[in-house]
């Protein structure tokens, strides 16, 4: 049996510097897996929520939410996991299992709201704590198998901008080889969106603010094409010789959105995943010329999530990672706020939290 304390990082306040601290994590329960974590993606909302940037933080706060270890400990009525095993815990560790929702598989929508993995309430009250810590006990149903052959380190990230990109393609068939598709940013999230893009067979096409992604979009990445977004003529002209199919718009902050749904073929898709500012600015004939559609989306529900993991370790669908020590979380969380950055950190747990 486990011991309950946990050691981990956590903020004390909306300064959102990090610094070690120990915590008890609940008792093992019938349903429950108990996880050495070996490693944590990092993400831009571990900063928002440490920094109170959405008004509810819950101090001392231990971020999270993109989690791999190993097994240590399952409670009696465990039936998809042994101890050993090579486990992800997502964005969110419970949610109501008892709404439409939940019941079709997409418990990050649950009606009565999922429990995220860090800074959320749980349904008995209790903070979650995520996975800048030594370990954690989730229960089975939001735990994901990690595929034998696939790097821990690498599985990180995918549990949230992976699973970011995958379900929305998944759900607008943007998986049909031949097709054609457009990104918009190309960072952590869209770097994820341009390789599953490839792994479908898509024609993607990667728009961006900055021309230094240029040769990492097309080279390093992948890509078919690269248009630079703030050069109007660039815009132009690729709207008079190409269309397409699907958009993914990953970025963040104010950016109009007309310019890119003109882009799209009648019943096109924008796929909204970033987070552009408080209001979103369209016009409506955007949407009414060519009968085009805009479509939010979060990460996906617990039998997607599983199958882009298996279908990332099928493919061979890797991240573009930096591996940090903990103690370096502050400093890489300052380098991700100036988008220094290729493409994602991930902090070796296992071996620097002692």
């Amino acid at each position: 049996m486990m011991n309950n304390n946990c050691h981990g990082w956590a903020a004390r306040d909306e300064s959102g510097v990090l610094s070690p601290y120990t915590f008890t994590r609940r008792e093992v329960g019938n349903e429950d897996v108990a996880l050495k974590i070996t490693h944590c993606g990092i993400c831009f909302a571990d900063i928002l929520f440490t920094k109170n940037s959405l008004g509810n933080s819950r101090y001392p706060l231990v971020p999270g939410h993109e989690i791999v270890g190993i097994v240590k400990e399952v409670g009696s009525s465990v039936h998809h996991f042994k101890v050993g095993d090579r486990v992800g815990v997502g964005s969110y560790v419970n949610s109501c299992r008892e709404c439409d929702s939940c019941k079709q598989n997409l418990e990050i929508y649950c009606s009565k709201g999922s429990v995220y993995t860090s800074n959320g309430v749980d349904f008995d009250g209790s903070i979650t704590n995520g996975g800048y810590s030594s370990f954690i006990v989730v229960h089975e149903r939001y735990c994901f198998r990690i595929p034998d052959e696939y790097p821990l380190a690498l599985a990180a990230p995918l549990l949230c901008p992976g699973i970011t990109v995958y379900s929305p393609m998944l759900r607008h068939k943007m998986n049909q080889p031949g097709k054609s598709l457009g990104v918009i940013g190309i960072g952590g999230v869209g770097h994820l969106a341009v390789k599953f893009g490839k792994a479908f067979g898509l024609n993607v096409t990667v728009f961006s603010t900055s021309i230094s992604k240029k040769d990492e979009a097309l080279s390093l990445l992948g890509a078919d094409k690269f248009v630079l977004s703030s050069d109007e003529q660039q815009m132009k002209l690729f709207e008079m010789t190409d269309s397409l199919d699907f958009i993914i718009d990953t970025a963040s902050g104010n950016h109009p959105l007309d310019p890119y749904m003109s882009l799209l073929k009648t019943g096109g898709v924008l796929a909204l995943v970033g987070s552009p500012g408080d209001e979103i600015n369209l016009s409506p004939a955007s949407l009414l010329r060519g009968m085009k559609t805009i479509s939010g989306s979060l990460a996906g529900g617990v039998k997607e999530t599983q199958e882009m993991l298996d279908f990332c370790a099928a493919h061979k669908i890797y991240p573009n990672i930096e591996i940090v020590p903990i103690q370096y979380a502050n400093e890489a969380w300052e380098r991700l706020e100036k988008g220094d950055v290729r493409y994602r950190f991930v902090i070796d747990v296992e071996n620097s939290l002692k």
